[in-house]
């Protein structure tokens, strides 16, 4: 694989929650669950700090364990991930670091793929439409809050309580077989995860995105998949994330395109296969 990869926090003065690295044969990308100011976690370590473990034990079980499926790769990085937290975190708390997955490998003469979260993976084959794969977590019955929050007036106190009521909905039922899994610290949400193989003489190209970086067609519409892989193949992935800050700045009230937060952490990897 010939790789290019760019990333951008959403703030300055913000450490990014995402997290990429890749090798020739394998890539992960991770978003990590950010939380309200001020919510506990059960965590002296911080998100940040969980996405980069997780996303680099992730990498080297994708490289070294050729035996293990995808999935099991994952769930054996969430298992080490957890055990470097120690005594003194609580790995039970609903809101303990958690991140959304995107994962790929060279496996014989396939392609073997992973998505758990609001990430996304896009194949581009030789031949036919892209192929998006991701978004596969959703919480059907927090829609109704988070579309209050987007109703509301970024910054305003109103959005902030609406925003901490959503979080606290979401981390009551994810990872409990009622709500959405994500990456924590459960090895059960590998299982939940969609996964697979494509032959590699099918493709010519793949691209994985945080939902920060996928807002370019999912939320903004300033192009259609078709496009965004144009993009990344002849500018890559920075003019992406670019183009997404750009429209995010022009809309900095969230009112033409209605949205958690005016900005996001993104990231975007781009290989060529």
């Amino acid at each position: 694989m010939q790789l290019q990869l760019a990333g951008e926090a959403r703030r300055p003065d913000r450490e990014s929650e995402d997290f990429v690295a890749a090798s020739p044969e394998a890539l992960v990308l991770l978003d990590g669950a950010s939380s309200p100011a001020g919510l506990e976690s059960g965590c002296r370590h911080g998100t940040a700090w969980y996405v980069r473990r997780l996303g680099v034990h992730l990498l080297a079980r994708l490289t070294d364990r050729a035996d293990r499926s995808i999935a099991e790769c994952l769930a054996d990085a969430i298992v080490e991930t957890a055990a470097l937290h120690g005594g003194r975190c609580d790995l039970g708390h609903a809101n303990t670091p958690a991140a959304m997955v995107v994962a790929a490998r060279r496996h014989g003469k396939s392609l073997e793929y992973l998505v758990l979260g609001d990430s996304l993976l896009v194949l581009e084959y030789k031949d036919g439409p892209p192929k998006v794969i991701g978004d596969n977590q959703r919480f059907p019955g927090g829609e109704g809050l988070r579309r209050q929050v987007w109703a509301t007036v970024p910054g305003s106190a109103e959005r902030a309580a609406l925003h901490l009521e959503y979080a606290l909905a979401v981390r009551a039922a994810r990872n409990r077989g009622t709500g959405p899994w994500i990456a924590a610290a459960n090895p059960r949400a590998a299982e939940h995860a969609e996964t697979g193989f494509v032959p590699l003489d099918r493709l010519h190209a793949l691209a994985a995105l945080t939902d920060g970086a996928s807002r370019y067609t999912e939320r903004f519409g300033l192009g259609s998949w078709g496009d965004v892989l144009r993009l990344l193949a002849e500018s890559g992935p920075g003019e992406l994330i670019a183009q997404v800050r750009e429209v995010e700045r022009a809309d900095a009230g969230c009112e033409r395109w209605p949205r958690g937060k005016t900005h996001d952490d993104a990231s975007a990897v781009y290989a060529l296969l």
